[in-house]
């Protein structure tokens, strides 16, 4: 594995030190937009807002990354859909 320069030195610790280095490396690659699919035009606005500059797309993630493990479990879970007649929601039986 290459090694990936910090800027804290001797300081914190080594696995901190990595820790920091594996997520700055995984922040800087280039990223590929969930809606137009082109690498490279993904830019973090604030900590958890995405932009596309090449489609315009404004898209929710991770605060370095644009999804977490939480967020692609939560994504493939079902979404149950309940369909109620508008008489059963008031109780109104005509």
């Amino acid at each position: 594995m290459k090694r990936i320069k910090t800027p804290f030195g001797a300081r914190y610790g080594s696995t901190l030190r990595k820790r920091y280095a594996e997520l700055i490396q995984e922040y800087r690659k280039p990223k590929s937009c969930p809606r137009c699919e082109k690498v490279g035009g993904i830019k973090r606005i604030k900590i958890g807002i995405w932009y596309c500059k090449k489609c315009g797309a404004k898209f929710t993630g991770a605060a370095f990354a644009l999804s977490s493990d939480i967020g692609r479990a939560i994504r493939r879970m079902p979404v149950k859909e309940i369909a109620q007649k508008p008489n059963e929601i008031s109780g109104n039986n005509i």
